[in-house]
C-alpha cells in the first residue's frame, strides 16, 4: 500500500491551486453560468415530500453558487443553502447568483475545503462538484468523502462527481510538467494542467479513475443508489455518485 502524501506536499498542491483560483477567478466564473445537464438525473433521488420542512444543502466548492441557484429553480422547494468556498471572487459572484433565487435562504462561508473540511451539520443534500479532483492525496480524499457523510442527515444524500478528464485527448494535451521538487512526491494520476483563457495558470488535478471510485463510494459508508456519467461535449466528462445515508 502507498505511503500517505505528506502534510507538506498537500499544503503545496493546494497552494497551487489556490493561486490557480486568484489568477483565473473572473475568466472561470465566465466558464461556469450554466447547469451541468449531470444535475438533471439528481433531482428524483432528493425530491420527497418534505410536509413543509425546509430542504438544506451543503454545497462543498461552491464557486460562483450556480448549483444553489439550480436547486431552487428544480425542486420548487424552500431551500436552505450553505455554500463553501476558498475564493472571495467567486463568492462574491455566488452573493449575486443567489439573491434573487426564489424559496432560497443562503450562507456563503469562505474556507479552505481542503484544510478545513466542514465538520459541523446535517444536510438533506451534500454536493462535491468539481473538487474531488482538487483533494491532494489518494488517502486523503477517502478520509474527505467519509467527512462529507458524516455530514449527510439519515434518509439523505451526498453526490459528488470526478472529473475523467484523463480520458479525452483534448484535456491530455494541457498537460504540463512538474516542478523538479514535487516530481518525486506527486502521486499516481496526479496531474498539472494549464489554463487557455486569459492569464496563464496552473492547476493541480487527479484523475480518479475506476478502481479509485470504488474506493471513494467504500469510504463513504452510504449506499450507492446510482453511478453515472454525463456533462462536456460527448455528456462523459464526469463520473457521478449518489448515496443515500439510511
Amino acid at each position: 500500500m502507498a505511503k500517505p502524501m505528506k502534510p507538506i506536499t498537500i499544503q503545496r498542491l493546494n497552494t497551487i491551486n489556490r493561486l490557480f483560483y486568484q489568477t483565473t477567478a473572473t475568466e472561470f466564473d465566465a466558464t461556469r453560468g450554466k447547469p451541468w445537464p449531470g444535475w438533471e438525473t439528481l433531482v428524483p433521488y432528493i425530491q420527497r415530500d418534505h410536509n413543509g420542512e425546509t430542504f438544506s444543502v451543503l454545497d462543498v466548492g461552491c464557486g460562483n453558487g450556480r448549483f444553489g441557484a439550480y436547486m431552487a429553480d428544480a425542486l420548487k422547494l424552500e431551500i436552505d443553502y450553505h455554500g463553501l468556498d476558498n475564493n472571495e471572487a467567486l463568492l462574491k459572484s455566488a452573493e449575486t447568483t443567489l439573491r434573487d433565487a426564489p424559496g432560497l435562504a443562503y450562507t456563503l462561508e469562505r474556507r479552505d475545503i481542503v484544510l478545513n473540511p466542514p465538520e459541523v451539520g446535517e444536510f438533506d443534500l451534500v454536493a462535491a462538484f468539481g473538487l474531488i479532483h482538487h483533494i491532494p492525496g489518494y488517502a486523503n480524499r477517502q478520509t474527505f468523502v467519509r467527512q462529507l457523510a458524516a455530514r449527510v442527515r439519515p434518509g439523505g444524500v451526498l453526490a459528488f462527481a470526478c472529473w475523467r478528464f484523463y480520458d479525452y485527448d483534448r484535456f491530455r494535451k494541457r498537460l504540463v510538467d512538474w516542478p523538479e521538487d514535487l516530481a518525486p512526491v506527486v502521486e499516481k494520476n496526479d496531474y498539472l494542467l494549464d489554463w487557455r483563457r486569459g492569464d496563464v495558470a496552473w492547476r493541480y488535478c487527479h484523475y480518479v479513475d475506476d478502481a479509485e471510485h470504488d474506493t471513494l463510494v467504500s469510504a463513504s459508508g452510504l449506499q450507492e443508489i446510482h453511478r453515472y456519467r454525463a456533462d462536456g461535449a460527448n455528456n462523459r466528462t464526469n463520473q457521478y455518485s449518489l448515496l443515500r445515508k439510511s
